[in-house]
């Protein structure tokens, strides 16, 4: 019933930028931490940001992403700036999740393509 699903990606030169979104929807009681995930070609999972009590930035993405969240709308925003074909991959959402029974869950999206070339 809980669902979480991404938009805003596509295709971007090398150094131009991108806003994703993430908008969870369902039986939805609270929300904890939200966080982007990506896997570029060949590459295992890795987490590139989080927002929970306080956002957090990891590995070579520092610096070139921003993470805010909307909770009126239920929704977290990744913004992506100085993008490099390195950073190439299917961007997932992930989140913590209460419905409204009260029961908590993380969730993904079903992930969106970021392409950067030339």
């Amino acid at each position: 019933q809980v669902h979480l699903v991404e938009s805003g990606g596509g295709l971007v030169q090398p150094g131009g930028s991108l806003r994703l979104s993430c908008a969870a929807s369902g039986s939805i009681f609270d929300i904890g931490d939200m966080d982007w995930y990506r896997r570029a070609p060949g590459k295992q999972r890795e987490l590139i940001a989080s927002s929970g009590g306080i956002t957090r930035y990891y590995g070579s993405v520092q610096g070139r992403l921003h993470i805010s969240r909307d909770a009126a709308k239920n929704t977290v925003y990744l913004e992506m700036n100085n993008l490099k074909p390195e950073d190439t991959a299917v961007y997932y959402c992930n989140a913590e999740i209460w419905s409204d029974s009260h029961n908590v869950a993380r969730y993904w999206g079903q992930g969106i393509q970021v392409t950067v070339s030339p």
